[in-house]
C-alpha cells in the first residue's frame, strides 16, 4: 500500500518475514519520512534499515495493529482542505512540487480512458 501523507511517502507490505510475527515493513526514500512517522504516532516502528541499493532505501518493521493505528491517527488528523497545500506547509513546496508531479501522473487514471 502507498501512503502519501503530510509527514511522508510510505510504501506499507508484509514480507515474508513478517507474516510469523504479524509485522509489516514500512519503506520509505527519504529516511526523516520514518523519523517524521515514528513521531506522528509509532514509536514501536523498529531500527530503520539502510540498503542504498534496495528500490526503498529506508526500511523499519512494526506491528500491523501498531501501523494501522498511526494511519487511522492520521486519517482523524486531517485538518485541511487541500492536500498539496498543506504538504507545502508541514513538508516544503519542494516535497508539495513532488506530490503534485505524483497527482499529475495519477490524472491519467480519469483523463485517458484506456488507462482505467
Amino acid at each position: 500500500m502507498w501512503l502519501i501523507t503530510t509527514t511522508g511517502f510510505y510504501s506499507v507490505v508484509q514480507k515474508p518475514w513478517d507474516r510469523a510475527t504479524d509485522t509489516l515493513t514500512v519503506r520509505a526514500r527519504a529516511r526523516a519520512d520514518l523519523d517524521a512517522l515514528r513521531e506522528a504516532g509509532l514509536p514501536e516502528l523498529g531500527e530503520i534499515k539502510d540498503d542504498p541499493k534496495a528500490d526503498y532505501r529506508f526500511r523499519a518493521q512494526a506491528p500491523r495493529a501498531a501501523v494501522a493505528r498511526v494511519v487511522e491517527a492520521q486519517v482523524k488528523a486531517i485538518d485541511y482542505d487541500n492536500f498539496k497545500s498543506a504538504v507545502a506547509k508541514r513538508q516544503g513546496s519542494a516535497r508539495a512540487n513532488l506530490y503534485h508531479g505524483v497527482w499529475d501522473v495519477l490524472y491519467r487514471i480519469q483523463s485517458e480512458p484506456e488507462v482505467s
